[in-house]
């Protein structure tokens, strides 16, 4: 089994939860002893601070992350992000994250692909690898899943649950959202409540 993480995405939904994102949990819950499944590889794609004075401190904290993932056997491929309007930045790996999961199902031959992401833009991703006789599951929570990326997958899993075991985050504890917002925007309440 591949999964490959859209990091902004699971992220946002992990916060909009008002969680922390447990990466160790969430590797179990996916692909851990318990499920029956060979992990092949879990690889995070993750869109990086620009490299430029003003989002060094940002930037810093972000590498720390992307080495903390890698230090307990993440795969991660990043993008430097570009300065877009008002302290926001723009990072998008989605292409990157779509050729990757062609090339490397190609190569690996993996019974299973799971995606590990909301967005519809993937859609077209599932089917493609669909195609190729690969299985492919979307991690999602439910609820907020779109029909089209829904019925171009085999199978939906559910992280709401898994969210629910999270850490609850203290708002004056919330680190800047990965969706590139400034600190003062992440004091969002969140848009659902966990159950």
């Amino acid at each position: 089994m591949l999964v490959l993480v859209d990091e902004s995405n699971v992220g946002s939904s992990v916060r909009t939860a008002g969680r922390g994102l447990d990466w160790i949990r969430l590797r179990d819950f996916l692909a851990g002893p318990t499920t029956g499944r060979d992990l092949i590889e879990m690889v995070v794609y993750a869109g990086l601070p620009p490299a430029i004075p003003m989002w060094q401190d940002e930037r810093d904290k972000k590498n720390k992350f992307v080495h903390w993932l890698r230090s307990n056997g993440f795969m991660v491929v990043t993008k430097d992000g570009a300065p877009a309007e008002e302290g926001h930045y723009k990072a998008n790996v989605d292409v990157m994250m779509a050729i990757d999961a062609l090339e490397l199902s190609i190569e690996m031959r993996p019974d299973v692909v799971i995606l590990v992401t909301g967005d519809a833009d993937f859609a077209y991703l599932a089917i493609k690898l669909r195609r190729h006789g690969i299985r492919v599951e979307v991690a999602s929570v439910a609820a907020n899943l779109g029909n089209i990326l829904r019925s171009a997958a085999n199978d939906v899993i559910d992280l709401a649950p898994v969210f629910r075991t999270f850490e609850i985050m203290k708002v004056q504890d919330a680190p800047a959202p990965v969706s590139h917002r400034t600190q003062q925007q992440s004091r969002r309440r969140p848009r659902f409540r966990p159950m």
